[in-house]
């Protein structure tokens, strides 16, 4: 096990942003960047024994600045939509910026975590990695509290890439993040992932209206194109006539998961080309299955490709998309003093 610390360029600001790079003893490789604790590459092996970069991602951190789609970003300190973009804390209305059809709130934007230089501490216990973290001044992104976060990166042994965030806040706040990887297990490059298989433990999805802000329901999966409890081909039924897809141009939904607070295996990707398998545990109640549906092919991306609609997957462990708003979703209130910690892990295995 290994880990390499290269130049990776400048911020817009002028501060020095480095390419983290982590090999274990089977040769798979995770690299990462102190610029917004991005996730820059996973290369794993195929079946054939060739070398495989499934995570799409910028060759430089120059190409991250327009980084529209959060290309392997960490998100936070809301991921996903919060309806209205406003939140209520203990009586109190936070405007948030409406940087989403102009009435809601989308990853706690404009001024978000992926954009920002975070201090960063290489480690080796149980794997090796590197943990990132970052402080989040009162009333940033119109957050109360002073948010102090880490994301942890850890490469192990048997080829799982571990993601944990811990957070703490002086006053009650809304702590609810993820990171935004989009996967292509025959390659960044391959162009669509529509060929990829994807399972997904859930008997419902949070329905939502026509801006994808839930509407509260919890709609059974199943008969239905959302359902994915058997692997099937993400483009066997993307393109169905039906509402929840149409109104999101493809897969841009949360499922409820069946596991119980543990990190449990929640979801797997597959590439019968390459005979490679991403398994994802988490101990989070949601998972976002996107479909790239929003990449243009104007985002350049690593060797110079150039990343088209539903070139990648992205399954983002989450608490449900606009929780603040519903009683009867799990709460993302971290109140001040207490923990917020949480694991998600991708695991790759190739047969």
């Amino acid at each position: 096990m290994s880990i390499v610390k290269t130049e990776f360029g400048k911020s817009q600001n002028g501060e020095s942003v480095y390419l983290y790079t982590v090999t274990n003893e089977n040769g798979t490789i995770m690299k990462m960047t102190n610029y917004g604790a991005i996730l820059q590459s996973v290369i794993v092996k195929d079946k054939n024994g060739n070398m495989t970069d499934v995570v799409l991602g910028c060759d430089n951190v120059e190409e991250y600045y327009d980084n529209g789609p959060s290309l392997g970003a960490v998100v936070g300190r809301n991921a996903n939509r919060i309806g209205g973009a406003k939140v209520v804390i203990n009586g109190i209305t936070y405007e948030l910026a409406k940087n989403d059809n102009g009435k809601n709130n989308l990853h706690s934007g404009p001024d978000l975590f992926q954009n920002r230089v975070w201090d960063a501490e290489e480690f080796a216990q149980d794997g090796q990695g590197v943990e990132f973290t970052l402080v989040s001044p009162e009333m940033d992104q119109g957050y109360p509290g002073n948010f102090s976060v880490s994301v942890k990166y850890t490469l192990t042994d048997d080829d799982a890439v571990m993601i944990t965030y811990n957070a703490t806040s002086d006053a009650d706040t809304i702590a609810n993040m993820t990171n935004h990887s989009y996967f292509n297990l025959e390659g960044h490059d391959a162009g669509s992932v529509l060929d990829n298989e994807v399972y997904i433990n859930s008997d419902a999805f949070t329905l939502t209206d026509s801006e994808l802000i839930p509407t509260g329901e919890l709609c059974d999966v199943t008969g239905t194109p959302m359902d994915f409890r058997e692997m099937k081909k993400l483009g066997r039924d993307i393109d169905a006539s039906y509402e929840p897809l149409i109104l999101a141009g493809g897969y841009d939904h949360n499922y409820v998961l069946k596991n119980e607070g543990d990190n449990e295996l929640v979801a797997k990707l597959h590439s019968e080309k390459t005979g490679i398998t991403m398994e994802v545990y988490t101990d989070l109640p949601g998972i976002q299955l996107y479909t790239g549906n929003f990449l243009g092919g104007d985002k350049k991306g690593k060797g110079g490709h150039y990343y088209k609609k539903r070139d990648g997957v992205c399954f983002e462990s989450q608490y449900f998309p606009d929780a603040n708003n519903h009683e009867n979703f799990a709460s993302t209130i971290l109140k001040a003093g207490e923990v917020y910690n949480t694991t998600t892990v991708y695991k790759f295995v190739t047969e």
